[in-house]
């Protein structure tokens, strides 16, 4: 039996981080329109509106899709006036390489950054190298590998003029298609997490993560559980709770093709009994998406 490409190092453990952290717009309100023209090229222009500190924040982006020579550009404009540049090239040089460099630049501060990743796939392999050219320079490589459902990941970072590793991890899992289990060693293996999830049936997720931070000095572990349940084919639910006693609910609904929105709320059960907490305690967002 062919083996699978295994999932890369960032996305392991990531169907029970997107159950747990996606679709809860608690910070304000966001929108985001999408546009495509015949020509390939895509439009995004995003926004949002911290509840917090009242502050407005947006960005401008377009990406050009070349699907014969396998090319993507995108160029991306912010608020906070930082321009965005990525350019990635597939399947080109080799059969499964990806060549991916992502540029910054503020010109108001005179900050820049560029970085360019390598990336491999193949049948049980997956395998990245990124090298940040101004910072350091530092010199980054992944790998996932994996087999009948099995993966064993690990991460280092080396930093070019100190001669030093600066940062290494690992990890292993078992993800098949109605769970998934992954144990992490971030930070120089100073703080572990475990995560798992459970598709119990077609319309009900369920999914878990701890973590235990050996430098923390509260101690402890920190445990989030959380589920999803779809309504009907256009709406789903969710809702999750920390050992801290925050509980966080989210709704979905598909208003029509190419229209969606979500409202979150999250609530510290801890502190319902105090009149002045307000904000600080408790939070209500929402979120709307429009696609043409």
């Amino acid at each position: 039996m062919s083996q699978a490409v295994p999932p890369s190092w960032k996305d392991l453990g990531k169907s029970s981080s997107d159950l747990l952290l996606k679709d809860y717009p608690i910070q304000g309100t966001s929108l985001e329109v999408k546009t495509l023209t015949p020509s390939n090229v895509a439009f995004k222009v995003a926004g949002i509106k911290d509840d917090k500190t009242n502050a407005i924040s947006g960005d401008i982006e377009g990406k050009y899709v070349d699907f014969k020579n396998g090319l993507i550009f995108t160029q991306g404009w912010t608020t906070t006036n930082l321009l965005r540049t990525q350019l990635e090239l597939e399947n080109q040089i080799a059969k499964g390489l990806k060549l991916d460099l992502a540029t910054t630049l503020n010109p108001a501060k005179a900050s820049k950054s560029a970085i360019l990743t390598a990336i491999y796939k193949q049948p049980s392999l997956h395998t990245r190298a990124t090298v940040d050219l101004f910072k350091g320079p530092t010199f980054t490589a992944d790998t996932v590998v994996g087999r009948d459902g099995f993966l064993v990941g690990a991460e280092a970072s080396y930093d070019v003029l100190s001669g030093a590793i600066t940062r290494y991890a690992g990890a292993v899992g078992f993800s098949a298609p109605e769970y998934a289990i992954t144990l992490h060693g971030l930070g120089n293996l100073s703080t572990f997490a475990a995560s798992y999830y459970h598709k119990v049936s077609k319309d009900v997720e369920a999914g878990a993560k701890a973590v235990y931070d050996t430098k923390s000095t509260t101690g402890g572990v920190s445990l989030e559980v959380g589920a999803k349940t779809y309504l009907d084919n256009a709406a789903f639910v969710k809702a999750k709770i920390n050992n801290a006693g925050v509980l966080c609910l989210g709704y979905t609904q598909a208003l029509r093709p190419g229209v969606k929105a979500s409202f979150g709320l999250a609530i510290d059960s801890t502190r319902l009994n105090e009149p002045t907490a307000g904000q600080a305690a408790h939070k209500v967002g929402a979120s709307f998406t429009f696609n043409a």
